[in-house]
């Protein structure tokens, strides 16, 4: 199956552009032959277990995932090509009106939302992994996500970004819902005032609300991200 689908990607599609590439993994943008719409195609190592789970799944806030193949820990992956800006790109303008940044915030809790329902947890909530496409937020990148496991007391690899990634992330015990609303809160103090949460807190009721996301403690945050929603409503 797996060289099957990379054979096929071969014959029907021609790469346009190689968007990202680490020792572990590689992103290209493709261009169908015949119809001439564009696709991201993923190949890393790890699991596909969450993408696996999002095939057929459409949300407008998480890119539609078509077709996944693994076999010895590689991961091949074709989704929709989300066309926008990522949201560091835009935040180099300068922080957001506040306005913007909790519409951005409610609608990368509604593709979390999703997710977690899914029993999924990104692991990667930030700024480059967000596309804006006109009005919608995007949220992109799930080779870091996992499926939480009743049966597991830490994750079994760890994988973040420093600054956004949740304490539990470190292997204190296992991530769940509550590590993506830690690193939302981390990205919503930025969207609002250029910094950390640690070293500036923003203003007034959205302030309150990154404290809260941002607890150390998973118990003391937002129990999950629909009553994080309800507070930026």
């Amino acid at each position: 199956m797996y060289d099957e689908f990379l054979c096929l990607i071969g014959e029907a599609f021609d790469e346009e552009k190689e968007l990202k590439r680490t020792p572990m993994s590689c992103i290209r943008r493709l261009r169908h032959k015949k119809s001439g719409r564009r696709y991201i195609f993923r190949l890393y190592q790890g699991s596909g277990e969450v993408y696996r789970k999002l095939l057929g799944i459409s949300c407008p806030n998480l890119p539609k995932v078509l077709e996944t193949a693994e076999k010895d820990g590689k991961v091949a992956v074709l989704e929709e090509y989300v066309n926008g800006d990522t949201l560091d790109l835009l935040l180099e303008g300068g922080t957001l009106r506040p306005g913007d940044a909790r519409s951005i915030a409610l609608q990368l809790c509604q593709g979390l939302y999703v997710l977690h329902s899914l029993d999924a947890v990104h692991r990667d909530v930030k700024p480059e992994n967000v596309i804006i496409r006109g009005d919608e937020a995007v949220l992109i990148d799930f080779d870091a996500s996992r499926i939480v496991k009743e049966d597991q007391r830490a994750d079994t690899v760890v994988l973040g970004t420093t600054g956004y990634a949740a304490p539990e992330q470190y292997g204190i015990s296992q991530t769940d819902g509550r590590a993506d609303i830690y690193s939302l809160g981390v990205l919503l103090n930025i969207m609002l005032t250029g910094k950390h949460p640690s070293m500036e807190l923003a203003p007034g009721k959205l302030g309150r609300i990154v404290q809260r996301c941002t607890q150390i403690n998973p118990k003391k945050r937002y129990k999950n991200v629909l009553y994080l929603m309800e507070d930026l409503e």
